[in-house]
C-alpha cells in the first residue's frame, strides 16, 4: 500500500470523546481494583461541610487521593489523623474533572500496635499541654461517701466484682450507668454517663453521687483504646465528682488515668479505695471513743482540781452580805440627812420667787391696752390703703373710657364686622355679596356688599340715607351698601 493509503486509512480511524474515554477508563479502573487495601500514612485530612471526608494516602514515593463519603464516616473504626499509618480498604475510581484516580474508602484500621501507640502518645501530649493532666485539678476522694456512681458495661464481671466487694466493706448505695466498654460506639457513651452523673442535682430523686468508678476488665491495645479517646479524657477532667478510673490490669495505662484523681490498679482495687473497710473502720471508731473518754475524764479532773483551788479564796457569802447590809444603812442615813436639807433650801428660794411675781390680772390689763392700739393703727393702715387703690381704679376706668372704640363711635364712625362678629380692615378681605354687620354708636344694623369699588361718592350718600339711625340693634333689616363704609 502506498504512503498516500496508508494516511487516507488512519484519518478514516473511529475517534473518542473525553467523555467516552474517561467513561471507558472508570470501568477498567473500577473493575480491576474494586476491592483494594492499602496500607499507607494519612495527610491533609478534611471534612467538608457536606459530611464526606477528604485526605491523602502516601508512602516514602507515591501519593493517592482519597475520600471515605458522609454514609460510610460513621461505620468507621479509626477517624482519620494526621500523620497516622493505617490500612485503608475500599475500591479505586475515576475523577474525571481532573483526570485523576482516587481510593473510595470503606473502613480504616491502625497498621499495627507501633502506629496505636505513636497516636497515643501524641494524644497524650497535646492533653497535657491544655493541663488536664496537672496535680493542682486532681479533687480528694472523700472518705465516707453515702452514694458511689459506676460506669461500666452492666452485664460483665466487673460489676459484679465490685458490688461484691463493696457490700463486703461498707454498705454504700451505688448507681450503675450501664455502656459500652469497646467498640466505636463506646467512647461515646462513656462520655455521656460521666457527664450525666455529673449533671444530677444535689436534691434530685436520686442521690448525686460523691464519687465516680469508670471500670473494665483487661485487654489488648485496641480494646482499651475507648478510655483513650480525646471525648472520654475530656468528660473525665471536666467532672464536679471526683473519678476513679479502674481500666485493665495494673499493668495497663490509658490516658483517663492520667486525667482522674485517683488511679486503681483494678476494678475491684478501685472499690476498695472508694469505701473503708467495715471492721477497720469499727476498730477505728472504737478507738477514738476510748481516746474521747479518757480526754473527757482528764479534763473533768482538772476542772475539779482548779475548782477546788478557787473555792479556798473565796469570802463566806453570809458575811459578804452582812457587811454590804451595813454599808447601805450608812448610805442611806446620809441620804435622807441630804434630801432634808435639799428640800429645805428649795423651800426658801420658792418663797423669794413667789413675792417678786406680778398679778395675772395686772399683765392681762397691759396686753388688752397694747392690743387696742395696734388694731387702731390697723385700722387707720388700712382705710388708708384702700382709698389710695380706689383712686387709683378709678383713674385707670377713666383711661379705659377715654381709649374705647365707642368713644370712636360716637364721633361717626362705624364698625364693620363680618356674620361670626370678626372686624372687616380692608376691602378686599370680604367677599362680594357677603352679609355684614355694620355697628354705630347707637346700634347694629345688616347689610350686603356688592362688588361695584368704584362708586361715587355721591351715590353712596344717596343710598346711605336711608338707613334709619334709629333703629334697634338686630333689627332685621338688609340693603345693599359698598365696602368703604368709614373709618373704624
Amino acid at each position: 500500500m502506498e504512503e498516500g493509503d496508508q494516511q487516507n486509512s488512519g484519518d478514516n480511524a473511529p475517534y473518542l470523546t473525553i467523555s467516552e474515554l474517561s467513561r471507558a477508563v472508570k470501568t477498567t479502573v473500577e473493575t480491576a481494583f474494586e476491592f483494594v487495601r492499602v496500607r499507607a500514612e494519612i495527610s491533609r485530612p478534611n471534612k467538608a461541610p457536606s459530611g464526606h471526608l477528604y485526605f491523602t494516602l502516601k508512602d516514602d514515593r507515591s501519593t493517592l487521593a482519597a475520600v471515605c463519603w458522609k454514609t460510610m464516616t460513621a461505620n468507621l473504626a479509626v477517624q482519620p489523623e494526621e500523620g497516622l499509618e493505617v490500612i485503608a480498604t475500599g475500591r479505586l475510581t475515576t475523577f474525571a474533572g481532573q483526570s485523576k484516580y482516587q481510593i473510595v474508602v470503606s473502613q480504616i484500621e491502625i497498621a499495627g500496635e507501633g502506629a496505636l501507640l505513636k497516636q497515643l502518645e501524641d494524644r497524650r501530649r497535646m492533653l497535657a499541654g491544655e493541663g488536664l493532666f496537672d496535680q493542682e485539678r486532681k479533687k480528694k476522694i472523700p472518705k465516707m461517701p453515702t452514694t458511689i456512681g459506676v460506669v461500666t458495661s452492666p452485664t460483665g464481671a466487673v460489676i459484679r466484682d465490685i458490688l461484691h466487694r463493696l457490700q463486703d466493706r461498707f454498705g454504700v448505695h451505688v448507681l450503675v450507668w450501664g455502656t459500652l466498654v469497646q467498640g466505636r460506639d463506646a467512647a461515646a457513651q462513656v462520655a455521656a454517663a460521666i457527664r450525666g452523673f455529673d449533671a444530677m442535682p444535689e436534691n434530685g430523686s436520686l442521690p448525686r453521687p460523691d464519687v465516680l468508678i469508670i471500670a473494665r476488665g483487661g485487654g489488648a491495645l485496641e480494646d482499651l483504646w475507648a478510655f483513650n479517646e480525646e471525648v472520654v479524657v475530656r468528660a473525665v477532667a471536666e467532672c464536679r465528682i471526683p473519678v476513679i478510673s479502674a481500666i485493665g490490669h495494673e499493668t495497663d495505662t490509658t490516658l483517663i488515668d492520667f486525667a482522674a484523681d485517683l488511679r486503681a490498679p483494678t476494678p475491684t482495687a478501685a472499690a476498695e479505695l472508694a469505701v473503708p473497710v467495715k471492721t477497720d473502720l469499727a476498730a477505728y471508731l472504737s478507738e477514738v471513743n476510748a481516746r474521747l473518754m479518757r480526754a473527757t475524764a482528764r479534763k473533768l479532773e482538772n476542772a475539779g482540781q482548779q475548782t477546788a483551788l478557787a473555792a479556798r479564796g473565796l469570802v463566806d457569802p453570809a458575811d459578804l452580805i452582812q457587811r454590804r447590809a451595813q454599808t447601805l444603812d450608812y448610805a442611806l442615813g446620809g441620804l435622807f440627812r441630804g434630801l432634808d436639807q435639799w428640800l429645805s433650801a428649795r423651800a426658801l428660794r420658792l418663797s423669794g420667787l413667789a413675792g417678786r411675781l406680778r398679778p395675772p390680772e395686772t399683765k392681762l390689763a397691759e396686753a388688752s391696752g397694747r392690743l387696742l392700739q395696734i388694731g387702731q393703727r390697723f385700722e387707720q393702715h388700712f382705710a388708708t390703703g384702700l382709698a389710695t387703690r380706689q383712686q387709683r381704679l378709678d383713674n385707670i376706668a377713666k383711661l379705659l373710657e377715654a381709649n374705647s372704640f365707642e368713644r370712636v363711635l360716637d364721633r361717626g364712625f362705624t364698625l364693620v364686622t363680618d356674620a361670626a362678629g370678626a372686624p372687616i380692615k380692608r376691602a378686599a378681605a370680604a367677599a362680594d355679596q357677603a352679609n355684614v354687620m355694620i355697628r354705630f354708636a347707637d346700634g347694629t344694623r345688616g347689610a350686603l356688599l356688592d362688588g361695584d369699588a368704584s362708586a361715587s361718592a355721591s351715590g353712596w350718600r344717596s343710598r346711605s340715607r336711608r338707613y334709619q339711625t334709629g333703629t334697634k340693634s338686630g333689627a332685621k333689616t338688609s340693603t345693599k351698601t359698598g365696602t368703604k363704609t368709614g373709618r373704624r
